[in-house]
């Protein structure tokens, strides 16, 4: 498992994803082409992102429901934006029981239409609104080159849905939920994000406006870790949302929805991990600290294997989520580089020397080497770790924004634009135009990740501004955005 080293980032940054997300056993390929298998580490990183997450939506009075896997094909078709967008995906179900059905059903690709459905029987006055709800589940998109977390045929996702009785409040939740994306990514992933509004090209199928968190990963690409929809009255129109309001008058509904699914953990593996695997944000690591002993006999390991078990006892009163390794038949060099691969904060070395003088070796992922060690005693080991990993999150984070400050850069003539590009972000003017977007994509394959909402954050203060002439075409730019390859 640890004994193949990983090609390094430089030599072949994809196999190494590849290849860690297999070696860390994050997930594996299914014997369904397309699919993929999360493995019990992957969704203890994926149980952790939803609880962060969960918390933050029960907070802003959003309730948690389920709503079926399959959907009339007939719902997909009642809005125009919707069925042109997710046609090529959808996976049909035509036969049930051994019998053709009477109607096709589709597995859901998203859930706005079966929704929309049932708001129509649910509100009937502006007392019933706003209806603030989510669900955690699965969609399928029929997807079959695989890119395990980032790109397969069914993925896992939580998908939220609101309506309201008025636009301003729709909008409100639209643009609170892409705040919450940004927090989530900032406090508990320590990911770096430029939250924005999409190009018309870019949004979600059948949203007015649509809103996305971007991250760099390490190789200079963007990828999409979230997205929040303004969707208008285009769902509530074709399914016939509407309430009775105040006077009396019959109005139809304003609907949001938002979602962040399991490619997040590719964003997480992307932005912080090394050449020698995972590093891992503290806040959602499956385990925040690994125990591993150290002995040559068996009176050494009664002694070592005490003192380890009563400081895993101590740690996890603290709250700390902790694992001691026990394996037999591994050396604990061996021990050391795969608990490095699988990214774990700390790690804490315990001999008999360390047992004698009451302290342990204490050493940071995310500083390999003797950088990342101090000795501390084992009475204080709960607050010292509790302060190191306080510590390693903003570490992470400032290397991270350093990171994509250092690969964005303000391009004022198409000659700089393409070069930025090659490499990381350009912040550049752009005139609105699709056709522009459209041309710049084919030369470059660079597309528009997002007009950033806070412009000044993109390079960080004093940093150099989009230019006001469209990079393309040279006319006045209506919007300043962020241009990049993505995943």
């Amino acid at each position: 498992m640890a004994e193949e080293k990983l090609p390094t980032r430089a030599q072949d940054f994809s196999e190494w994803y590849n290849q860690l997300v297999l070696k860390a056993q994050l997930a594996d390929y299914a014997p369904v082409r397309g699919c993929m298998i999360v493995r019990p580490y992957g969704w203890a990183l994926w149980e952790n992102i939803q609880q962060a997450l969960d918390g933050r939506f029960k907070a802003t009075g959003h309730q948690n429901v389920a709503f079926p896997l399959l959907i009339p094909k007939s719902f997909i078709e009642k809005e125009k934006h919707h069925v042109e967008g997710f046609s090529p995906e959808l996976a049909v179900v035509t036969i049930g029981g051994g019998e053709e059905l009477a109607e096709p059903l589709i597995l859901r690709p998203t859930s706005e239409t079966i929704i929309g459905h049932m708001w129509s029987k649910w509100i009937q006055s502006y007392r019933d609104l706003p209806v603030l709800m989510n669900q955690w589940n699965s969609v399928v998109r029929w997807e079959l080159r695989t890119k395990l977390f980032l790109r397969t045929l069914e993925f896992y996702w939580q998908e939220g849905h609101t309506a309201h009785a008025t636009q301003p409040e729709a909008m409100e939740e639209t643009r609170q939920m892409l705040d919450i994306y940004t927090d989530f990514a900032v406090n508990d992933a320590a990911i770096p994000v430029i939250p924005g509004a999409k190009s018309d090209a870019e949004k979600f199928a059948g949203a007015d406006i649509t809103y996305s968190i971007e991250a760099m990963m390490g190789d200079g690409k963007a990828l999409q870790a979230g997205t929040s929809h303004f969707l208008g009255q285009n769902f509530a129109q074709a399914f016939e949302v509407k309430y009775l309001d105040h006077m009396g008058v019959q109005q139809h509904c304003w609907t949001t929805s938002w979602g962040l699914s399991t490619r997040f953990i590719g964003a997480i593996i992307m932005v912080h991990g090394d050449d020698q695997g995972l590093v891992l944000p503290p806040k959602l690591a499956p385990y925040q600290v690994v125990i591993v002993p150290i002995f040559k006999n068996d009176e050494e390991k009664a002694a070592v294997l005490g003192a380890a078990k009563e400081l895993k006892t101590q740690l996890a009163k603290a709250k700390i989520r902790v694992t001691l390794d026990e394996r037999e038949g591994q050396s604990p060099g061996w021990k050391f580089n795969d608990w490095e691969m699988r990214g774990v904060p700390v790690r804490v070395e315990l001999g008999p020397k360390d047992v004698a003088k009451q302290s342990a070796v204490v050493a940071r992922r995310d500083r390999p080497g003797r950088e990342g060690k101090i000795s501390a005693p084992l009475a204080d080991l709960p607050v010292t770790i509790e302060r190191l990993l306080g510590e390693i999150h903003l570490s992470m984070y400032d290397k991270a924004l350093a990171f994509r400050r250092s690969n964005t850069h303000a391009t004022a003539t198409y000659d700089e634009f393409k070069k930025a590009v090659e490499t990381g972000f350009a912040f550049a003017g752009w005139c609105g135009r699709g056709d522009c977007e459209e041309k710049i994509k084919e030369e470059t394959r660079a597309t528009m990740r997002c007009i950033p909402v806070d412009a000044t954050d993109v390079l960080g203060s004093g940093g150099a501004v989009a230019s006001g002439k469209c990079v393309y075409c040279g006319t006045e730019a209506k919007e300043r955005a962020i241009f990049a390859r993505a995943y």
